[in-house]
């Protein structure tokens, strides 16, 4: 198990979108670097910086990512289950599913106030308003698993990058927990690319 609270922290000025995890004692657990312009989604997920040992490996189903699913999968190949967005449903308020590797649905991750969200994303349309959003709008997420919250994701107040304090209010198994930091992560994704 990882020690939380997990800070998550993305760079703003960088090409290509670039993650780091940290735990509660400041010891990086996971990091991303996900390239841009790639027509189907596969993303791997790394233990440090370095990229040399692999968490897990998340892949898109399909090139377009509306309703698209994204396969998690241990470094060796096998399954743990897929996240998926939950298609119109998340227009306004963003949804998602998660299933475990036998393909049924465990949990999910849902958005906390659509327009917290909003305006954030109006502001990051303005000119240097992407650093100053990070000020005044900090979306929060729900992630559910067997019908009841065991994380809660909050971006935090920031100026120069995009930080995320994810924050453990309930229990689960090793398993489940990779699954579900990958389904954080694999969100976050989506959500920045959005806007």
């Amino acid at each position: 198990m990882r020690d939380y609270p997990l800070d998550l922290s993305f760079k703003i000025v960088t090409i290509g979108t670039r993650v780091g995890v940290v735990d509660a004692s400041g010891r990086q657990v996971a990091y991303v670097r996900k390239k841009k312009f790639k027509l189907r989604e596969d993303v791997t997920v790394y233990r440090d910086e370095g990229q040399r040992e692999a968490l897990f490996r998340l892949k898109a189903d399909r090139v377009l990512d509306f309703g698209a699913s994204y396969a998690v999968t241990a470094p060796d190949g096998r399954p743990l289950g897929h996240v998926r967005r939950r298609g119109v449903r998340s227009l306004w308020k963003s949804a998602y599913s998660v299933t475990n590797a036998g393909g049924k649905e465990i949990g999910g991750i849902r958005e906390e106030n659509p327009w917290v969200k909003v305006a954030d994303g109006l502001l990051e349309s303005v000119p240097f308003g992407d650093a100053l959003g990070g000020l005044f709008f900090n979306p929060a997420y729900r992630v559910e698993l067997g019908g009841e919250t065991v994380l809660r994701l909050k971006k935090e107040r920031s100026l120069l990058e995009s930080r995320f304090r994810l924050e453990k209010l309930g229990d689960f198994s090793e398993t489940e927990e990779d699954l579900l930091l990958a389904s954080v992560v694999m969100m976050l994704l989506l959500e920045r690319d959005r806007g």
